[in-house]
Order: structure tokens, then sequence, then C-alpha cells
């Protein structure tokens, strides 16, 4: 926390404050600061200063850890909570409060469309041992959310919402000019109401008549077993908030599984590698290795004779299959490990094994190998 100031102070608001007043602090201070409407040379690092203020009070984990430890990033952090507030590429807070000051203003003829909240996409990283048994990840991040004191209406209490006088609703006024070329029609956003097409008498003082304010907001998000990086998981309403009630957009979460160190995982089979002496794959064997589920024990069977590099199949220990409980399967690749130092004992009893080898083969090798070595002599 060095060189920085108190949050509580930076947000002017005591350290007791609950979230409803540190969220009104926030927007006081952030319409205050952000360069969009700030004169400030200074504007943006006070505004990033409010943001982080506010990103580390507005969560309760968060703050609590900055509380004991000062700092935000204490032993209280749950490997299921992700802040992915900064990874939303363009549509970060300050992104935000750029769309919240501009409000839905812009082309009256696409009215319908801007009161609709847009959709928000992100990336979400879980480990391979997650997306096997499914799992539940906090997630916390900004958007525009539905205005806690109007209820995402726009209205203050006993305040309503009209027909623009100016453009009757339309959203646009028509001008004419005239030009030597005759009269010229021309449109563009109604003045008095921006496009809209209604007016507010008494807009609602925290999101100014919008029904939305930026908001740093918590997730809990469900991953189901046996996902594979690229699948979106698509939850209805938690995007961008609309237009004063206006229908909200989606949140989209495409997930990416992370590489794993004893496994690779090709669509439901997990494919991975044991290791054995020269003798158990001679004479075959049965190695235990850890599966992929906690506490897993998988059996691979290795076959006597089983040569380096070869692959061993055991079914029902990959990972499950969305929707039904079947798994895949695990294919390990058989590695052969040669002894690089021999014992005297060790030795000899390979030397041994060479010469009974050797003893076969000659005892193989038959009446043709007899004549073929005949042969070889009277050529010489």
């Amino acid at each position: 926390m060095s060189g920085k100031r108190d949050y509580y102070e930076v947000l002017g608001v005591d350290r007791d404050a609950d979230q409803r007043a540190i969220k009104r602090a926030f927007l006081k201070k952030a319409r205050e600061v952000h360069p969009d409407v700030s004169d400030d040379p200074n504007a943006e690092e006070l505004f990033k200063e409010v943001n982080e203020a506010y990103s580390v009070l507005s969560d309760e984990q968060k703050r609590a850890n900055y509380d004991r430890y000062g700092s935000a990033d204490g032993p209280g952090m749950n490997s299921s909570y992700v802040d992915i507030s900064d990874i939303f590429g363009s549509m970060g807070m300050d992104d935000i409060f750029s769309s919240f000051f501009g409000g839905s203003r812009g082309g009256a003829r696409n009215a319908a469309a801007r009161r609709q909240g847009r959709d928000m996409a992100i990336s979400l990283g879980i480990t391979l041992e997650e997306a096997a048994v499914g799992c539940t990840k906090t997630i916390s991040y900004d958007r525009l959310a539905p205005c806690d004191d109007c209820g995402g209406s726009g209205l203050s209490e006993g305040a309503s919402e009209q027909q623009c006088p100016h453009c009757h609703g339309s959203g646009y006024v028509t001008t004419y000019k005239r030009s030597i070329f005759g009269d010229v029609q021309s449109s563009a956003p109604c003045p008095d109401c921006q496009g809209e097409g209604t007016v507010v008498d008494h807009p609602c003082e925290m999101c100014d008549g919008q029904g939305r304010t930026p908001s740093h907001e918590h997730l809990d998000l469900k991953i189901p077993a046996g996902v594979s990086t690229g699948r979106q998981l698509r939850v209805s309403g938690y995007g961008e908030a609309g237009y004063r009630g206006a229908e909200a957009g989606n949140l989209i979460v495409t997930i990416q599984v992370e590489e794993h160190e004893r496994f690779q995982r090709h669509a439901d089979d997990l494919y991975t590698e044991v290791t054995v002496s020269m003798v158990q794959a001679a004479l075959g064997c049965t190695v235990t290795i850890a599966g992929i589920m906690e506490g897993e024990e998988v059996p691979v069977k290795v076959p006597a004779g089983t040569q380096y590099g070869q692959a061993v199949t055991v079914e029902g220990f990959g990972m499950p299959r969305m929707g039904g409980g079947e798994r895949g399967r695990l294919v390990a690749r058989v590695i052969v490990k040669v002894p690089e130092k021999l014992s005297s004992e060790a030795r000899e009893l390979l030397e041994r094994y060479e010469d009974v080898m050797d003893e076969q083969y000659d005892k193989h090798r038959g009446v043709g190998a007899f004549i073929r070595d005949a042969i070889d002599d009277i050529l010489d």
C-alpha cells in the first residue's frame, strides 16, 4: 500500500460504510474525475485511483483482506474466486463509464436496438481437474447494471416518462433548408430527448435517468463436468443492463482448459505415459497411476513383450462426456527404462540371460541354417 492513499479516504466513506454507501460514493467521485467530463490534467490518474478503491471495497473478500492486511491480496483469497474485471478487453470500467456518460444516444432510427443491453464476452481459465468434475467459480467483473435506487426505471419517486413533445416520439427531427438545388431535407437526433423519443420530468439522480449504473458485479458460475476448451456458457441477463428497464444483454463465458503436467486431452480421451523396467516390459506387469479424479487410482496392465512406445488403453478413466455418465479412455504410452548402471550381480544375471537366449536362437535355427552355413563356407 506504499505510496497509495487509503481506499476509504479516496472514496470519502467511513470504514464501516455498507455496499450501498460505497457504490454511491464511487459514482459521485467517478462523475467528477472521469476524463470524459473533467478538465483536470490528472483526471485519468484520479479516475484510476477511484476505480481501484471501488474495485477493492466493493468486494467483500478483497475488502476483508485490505482491512486486515493492508492489501487486497491476502491469504483469504479462494481458488474458486476469479477477478476478470481487468481482462474484458475494451470493456473495462473506464469504457463502461464512457458508455454510461454517452447513454444510449447516437442514432435515433435504432432506438430500440440501443435501449437493449449489449452482450458481454469473457474468457475463463480452469484446470483439467476442475473440468473433469465440474466446479463453481465466483467471477467478479464490471458492467452497466440495473440502478439500485430506481430499480432500473430511470425515474425518481413520483416521476413519469412521457412522449417527447418536440419530436413526437420519433427520436429525431427533420429540418429543411433552401439551396440553389431546391429544398434539402435532413434528419438529426432530437436535441430534447437525445434521440430516445421520450423525456422524464424527474430522472433518478443516481443513474441520471438511464436506469443503469457502472457496477462491480459478482456471479457464481457453475461449470459442468466434461467441459472442454472453446465451450461457451451463456448466462442470460448478466451482460449490459438495458436502458430504462429494457432487456439486458447476456454474459457469454468461453472456457479455456489449462494444460496439464501429466495428461494430454483429445476429445474425451486422456493420454499419458507410464514407465516400466525392461524386465517388467518383458514379463508383463500392472502399474497403478493417479487418475484425473481426486484420489482415483488407475490400474494400467502392461502385457508381456510390450515394446518401447507401445500404447496401452484403459477404458472408463478418461474425461466424462458432457450430459452423460460415461467417460472416455485413458491411453498410456509405455516408456521402457534401461538401467544406466549395473551391479556385478545384475550384470551376471543379464549375461546368463544373454547366453540362454543365444542357445535358444541356435536351436531354432534348424537344418535350414546348417545348409546356409555350409554354403557360406564353400563360397569362402
